[in-house]
């Protein structure tokens, strides 16, 4: 008669601790016009050139972002990248992808897009709809490869 194994409940799987960041990249195209309107229009011009192009003009938008947090103990993630690739869709890929940002995207209303007030209102959509376990790091925005701006939250001060 062959031997009885003892049945053993598998051992849980271990995940590890330690304060993680995770970025994810998306893209966007968007047209934008850099003009303040209490100024003139050759003051728009001296500060911001062809940027202030009252036909506006565009750049192709990569934006990145990365969450930082803790893995969880089930399933190892912070977030689901999947899901944090929704959650940008739905708070800046889909008002801003191919539309004008002075006129076209409610929460950039009466805001100068430049790169730097993008990160810190695309910030503001972001972080409401992270899941509480992943605390929003830093939103880099580049408007050219060249050129980019980070915003890491309105606490930081480094």
């Amino acid at each position: 008669m062959p031997k009885k194994t003892a049945s053993r409940k598998p051992a849980a799987p271990r995940v590890l601790r330690g304060t993680v960041f995770i970025t994810r990249q998306v893209h966007f195209n968007s047209a934008h016009r850099l003009y303040n309107p209490t100024k003139s229009q050759a003051w728009n011009t001296e500060q911001y050139g062809l940027c202030t192009n009252p036909h506006w003009h565009g750049h192709n938008y990569v934006l990145e972002v990365t969450v930082r947090g803790e893995p969880d103990a089930e399933t190892g993630y912070i977030v689901d990248l999947s899901e944090l690739k929704r959650i940008l869709h739905r708070a800046v890929v889909d008002p801003c992808d191919h539309r004008n940002l002075n006129t076209d995207v409610d929460f950039l209303r009466d805001v100068i897009p430049s790169t730097e007030n993008l990160v810190i209102a695309f910030w503001n959509e972001i972080a409401p709809l992270l899941p509480p376990a992943a605390r929003l790091h830093q939103v880099r925005l580049y408007e050219t490869p060249r050129n980019f701006a980070d915003y890491r939250g309105p606490d930081d001060t480094r």
